[in-house]
C-alpha cells in the first residue's frame, strides 16, 4: 500500500533521487543564508541602537544651511 501511494514501482528512479538531493542541498543553502542574514541584521540593529549621532541632533535648534 505504501509503495503504491509513493508511486514506487520496482525500484527508485535515479532522476527522482537526483532531484531530491538537489532540493535538499538547496534547502540547506537557503537555511545557511538565512542564518547569515539574521546575524547581519542583528549586528546592524545593534549598531543602529548604539548610534547616538541622529539622537544628538536637535532639529528645532539646527543652524540654517549655508547659501
Amino acid at each position: 500500500m505504501a509503495k503504491a501511494l509513493l508511486g514506487y514501482v520496482g525500484g527508485s528512479d535515479p532522476r527522482l533521487i537526483a532531484e531530491m538531493r538537489r532540493l535538499q542541498q538547496r534547502v540547506q543553502d537557503l537555511e545557511s543564508e538565512l542564518v547569515r542574514i539574521q546575524a547581519e541584521n542583528d549586528a546592524l540593529a545593534a549598531a543602529a541602537s548604539q548610534d547616538s549621532l541622529l539622537e544628538s541632533i536637535d532639529a528645532h535648534q539646527a543652524e540654517p544651511a549655508l547659501t
